[in-house]
Order: C-alpha cells, then structure tokens, then sequence
C-alpha cells in the first residue's frame, strides 16, 4: 500500500496501528487497494462551466458552508493535514488526497463554500510544534503498551475533547496560544481571498463557534458578508451562552462586520437548540427573539451527522420522517438527544406559539444543508463517500465496522449519513448576493442531490400562468418565493402555492412533492400536517391525500437502481383546504426521490459482504417556509 506520512508523533502512533489492526482485520479492506482506488476514485477533470452573469430572474447556486481543515483540533487528532487551500480546490471540483492518501473529487464543481474550523483551539493542535504529544491523558494512553488499548482509550479520549467545555479545556487548555489562534485565523482569511472569484466561485470569510453545555449540541457556523472581519473569532471560549455570540455580532456590525450565524446538528442538542427558555433557563422574551432573528436567519438541517428536518417521535403521521434519524448526543456515554425542541418543523411550531405569547418569532427561519466534513472536503454523496473523520471512518471497512480498528461502541463513523448541500436562488454568485439571499431566506436543502426546487405562494396566482412561458416572472410578481411572507389572504380562496421541481441531472428520478404545514389553533396550540400535493410519473394522489410508496429498482447486491418508476420533474399549483385567516400558519416544500443505495450498501458490494439495514434511502429537498401572518389583515 501507498500512503502519504505527514502527521506529529501523536498521529503516526495511531496511523501505525490503524495500518496494524486492518492487516489483522476480519475482512482485508479492498477500498483501501491501490489499484481499486486509481480505477474507481480519480475522475476526468472537471471543467467549470463559464461565469454565470447576474440575472433578473434569481438562479440556484450549489455550496457547502461547513468544512473542516487541520486547522480545527478534532479534524488534526483524527489525521487530517489538509489546509483550507485544499479544501477550496476540492470545492471547486479539484482532486485532493484523504488523510488516507487516496485521492477524493466531488461529482461536480460547488458554486461556493466556507471552511469553518473550530475556533476553539484554532490551528492550536497542527502548529503547536509537538505540544499535544505532551498532553498527559494521551502520554498515559500511549505508555499503557497495549495497541488495541491504545486505539480504544485514544477515542474515548477525542470524544472527551469534542464534549462539554470543561472536557475541552482539561485537553486543550495548556495549549492555548492567542498567537497561533490568529496567524490560523489569518490563514483561513487569506485561502478565502485567493480563492473567491467573483461570478465564477465565492468562497466565504467564516468559523465555527463550539459551545457544547453539558455535551449538548449548540454549534453555530459565523458566515461573513466580506472580507471586513474581526481581528479573531469570538469563540466558546469567550462564551457558551449564544445570546453572548449574538451581542458580539451586532458589535461587530456596527464597524461593517455584518455576518449570520447558522444553527447545526440540532438534533443533537437535547431539545436546547429551539427551547422556550434561554441559555440560563429564562423564558424567552420579544427582546431575545429579535436578536436570535436578526443573527440567525438560517439553519442546517441535513449533514453527516443527521437530518434535523424531524423526528418520529414528533411527527408520528409523517411516513417520511424517519429519514437519516442519528440521535445520540457526542458524549462519551452516548445518550439520547431530548426530541422536543431538537428538530425544525418542532421549531416552527414553537415559533408560532412564542409569537402570540411575545410578539416575535425567533425560529422564522429559512433552511440549508452542509456537510460538516472534517477532512477538508464535503463527504455528500452516496456512492462517492469518504467519511467524515478519517481515522474513524476513512475507509469501508471502519464504517462498516470489518476491522478490528474500532468496535462498534466507538464507530460512530457507521452510524452517519452521506449529506448535505445548501442551496441558494441569488442573482449572481458572489458574497453580498448569495449572503443577501441568506438573509432573505431563499433558501433550501437537500440530502445531497441536485434537485432543482422552487417554492412560491401568493393570495392567488393568475388562472393559466402554469401554462405561460413566463411563469416565473409572474410567480415573482404576484406572490413571495421560499423565505418569504404572505400576507392579506381572503378566506374564500385561501392560499395559493406552487412547488416547481426537476430531478438532479445525474441522479434519480423524483417521487413525490409535498407540502409540510404547521399552523396555530385558536386556543394558541400548534399542530402540523403533511400534504401530497404532487406525483411523479404515472400516479395519482387519492380523493383521501394518499399516494401509495413507489416501487424500489435498488438492486442491493449491485449497489444499483433503475430509473424505470417516477419522473424528471413536478410542476403543480395546490390550495390550502384547510386555510383560516385566523390561524398564524407556516408552510415548506419537500420533494422526495425514487428508492436508491445508500453508502453502506456501496461500501459493502466493495468489501463483499451483506449490506447492513437500512439498505436505501429516499433523498430529499426541502425548502424554506413561508409564512402567514393574521396580524396583517
């Protein structure tokens, strides 16, 4: 085997031992073979297409705001030596090598992207000259002599340092050095300048804020409109609370520093993400929810680490929510993340109920998808994963757990998903456009693929615009897209919307549209239904709302699927039967393909073993909401 050494003591110690325990696995690990990587990893080059000029009309851009570089100290403890240079060639569509040493290309170029490091630590653990060799956990790890010991203890001892503060700061906190924190810093804003262009590529000025109370998930990645930004992150360590983060953005906007703060991996934060009280237990106040509003207009809710869209245990009539399900918080113990008050439909719903009670909603927000890679690159896509954390996870045989590497207590790497992708409508590819967008909300994620989704609504829509060429001018004209707000709606025809809808180009067909709504009773209680509301290929929605499953083409020993059942596309006008002009109600779009394989049974036609359950998937686009407001009658 051919492998790149490039790694401190600390990671030549488990890189050796990684190499060691595959040798001795209960399955030789064929993903790792020279041959099989240089015949079925390295792709033609990929060309992008010429600039795209500004448009009248908004066009989607394709992106990935959370990627990690060695500059983050869990990504550097895990293998990885990549820089974000590296991580914006593989944006582009370049190749780089996996911590692995075998080369990774995305399908296709993303239009934009931003490496998002921790800034705890920032770029502590690579340049610390040797420092985290002297840490004393992993000193004892190291003198126990015990290999298989070793490995284990070593992730018992990353998976403290990724939990609550205090965990962090016993690991890290000797190695604190404010010079090397901003000469990474530095780094990060300099690799973005060189690779933003304008029109063709924009990538972002950007970090992760790493606050984990008690190893709940409350991360947050801090996007930057341009390249006006402070002279260092405001981290965890600075606060924990987000109301903190908040009150240092608006201080940094008031000198031209204008950024958002996009919420991650809410599933994992044990109900703490989209709570009615605040970071001290306080109810939430109209004061509280128009701060969160302003800095956060967007959320992630697809990425390696799970779908935040919902939750079976919340929306136990939705047939499709059980989708890429991974609950268990980041602790060492592995306990199960609270489902009330962790997932974004549930948001909604508490939006809803906290404006009538305030007069602010603070989850009016829009949604994207990110893939939270770690090995400076964005792990989407099925049959082209990689993992998340290389020597957790970077090859088929950790994920699936056929080496004696990691048990199965500590391969978490098996249990996490291959997505997601944020998706833009902006009128150019360029930071204050797609960051205007942000903010406005036109917005949507997917899973993965590139399907193409619009999402408008209106009091109504002129009778035959469907059917006119220019639909979409008039869509824009006559009612608001995804993002946006409806407002003055008559009772009698109630709310008129349009779900416009083309299947990714290289991926599979489509299934269904939905729309997903979420409204607020007169007694002030919230409820939500989901609607079918349009059908690909030769099917028919009953008189009763149902549409029966599709038929599934996967083949699951071929790692395969056919094309044969569903459609390219769905372009259907729907009303509301059940509107109130009363009622305070929010809805979004989700479109849902065809059955195909998930990247565990890929990984397991590669090692020649059975597919573990589940062996497909149905990937998904979901837009933001859009709201209406009785107040405005």
């Amino acid at each position: 085997m051919k492998f790149l050494f490039k790694y401190s003591n600390i990671q030549c110690i488990f890189f050796s031992l990684g190499l060691l325990l595959t040798g001795c696995s209960k399955y030789q690990d064929p993903s790792l073979d020279p041959l099989l990587l240089e015949k079925n990893t390295v792709k033609s080059p990929v060309v992008r297409s010429e600039s795209r000029k500004i448009n009248l009309i908004n066009d989607v851009f394709w992106g990935d705001l959370h990627i990690h570089t060695s500059l983050s100290y869990d990504a550097y403890t895990f293998g990885v030596t990549a820089l974000p240079d590296q991580a914006y060639t593989f944006a582009k569509g370049g190749t780089i090598e996996h911590a692995l040493g075998y080369p990774i290309q995305l399908s296709r170029p993303l239009d934009f992207a931003a490496v998002t490091d921790h800034a705890e630590w920032l770029g502590v653990a690579r340049h610390a000259n040797g420092a985290l060799s002297n840490n004393e956990r992993l000193k004892k790890i190291i003198s126990s002599g015990n290999p298989l010991a070793i490995t284990l203890n070593y992730f018992k001892t990353v998976f403290s340092q990724m939990g609550d503060m205090q965990s962090r700061i016993d690991n890290f906190g000797s190695l604190s050095n404010k010079s090397i924190t901003d000469a990474a810093w530095q780094q990060t804003i300099d690799s973005a300048e060189r690779h933003n262009s304008p029109g063709n590529f924009t990538a972002f000025i950007a970090y992760e804020w790493t606050s984990m109370p008690n190893e709940n998930n409350l991360h947050r990645n801090i996007i930057y409109r341009t390249n006006n930004v402070p002279a260092r992150p405001f981290s965890a360590l600075d606060s924990e609370d987000p109301l903190a983060l908040w009150q240092a953005l608006e201080r940094q906007r008031a000198h031209g520093q204008d950024a958002i703060a996009i919420p991650h991996n809410s599933n994992l934060s044990n109900g703490l993400m989209y709570g009615i009280n605040d970071f001290n237990g306080k109810a939430i106040t109209a004061q509280y929810s128009a701060l969160r509003l302003r800095n956060e207009p967007i959320s992630e809710i697809f990425q390696v680490k799970g779908a935040s869209e919902t939750h079976p245990l919340l929306s136990d009539s939705d047939e499709f929510a059980d989708f890429e399900i991974h609950d268990l918080r980041l602790s060492a113990d592995g306990t199960k993340s609270q489902a009330e008050g962790s997932y974004a439909r549930d948001a909604l719903r508490r939006g809803l109920e906290l404006e009538a009670r305030t007069g602010v909603n603070p989850y009016q927000f829009g949604f994207i998808g990110s893939s939270d890679g770690h090995g400076a690159s964005a792990p989407v896509e099925e049959d082209n994963y990689h993992g998340k954390l290389p020597m957790g996870d970077g090859t088929a045989g950790i994920r699936l757990g056929k080496t004696l590497m990691l048990p199965s207590k500590y391969n978490r790497g098996g249990m996490w998903s291959a997505m997601g992708l944020a998706a833009v409508w902006a009128k150019e590819n360029t930071r204050e456009s797609l960051f205007e967008a942000m903010q406005s909300k036109e917005t949507y994620a997917t899973s993965g693929p590139r399907i193409r989704l619009r999402f408008f609504a209106a009091q109504t829509f002129p009778d035959g615009m469907l059917m006119s060429e220019d639909w979409l001018v008039k869509a824009y004209e006559f009612g608001v897209p995804m993002g946006g707000q409806l407002r003055n709606v008559d009772q009698g025809s109630g709310p008129d919307f349009i779900i416009s809808a083309q299947k990714d180009p290289l991926g599979a067909n489509l299934d269904r549209a939905q729309i997903v709504k979420v409204w607020l009773d007169a007694n002030g209680n919230s409820h939500e239904k989901v609607y079918n509301v349009g059908a690909a290929g030769q099917r028919n929605i009953g008189d009763d709302g149902q549409l029966a499953a599709i038929v599934s083409t996967v083949n699951v020993p071929s790692a395969s699927y056919l094309n044969s059942v569903g459609g390219v596309s769905i372009f259907v006008r729907w009303q509301d039967p059940d509107f109130d002009r009363q009622q305070a109600a929010a809805y979004y779009a989700r479109v849902i393909e065809i059955p195909t394989p998930r990247w565990t049974t890929y990984d397991a036609k590669t090692l020649n073993v059975t597919a573990p359950m589940p062996q497909s998937l149905q990937e998904r686009a979901i837009s933001s909401a859009i709201w209406y407001d009785p107040d405005s009658l």
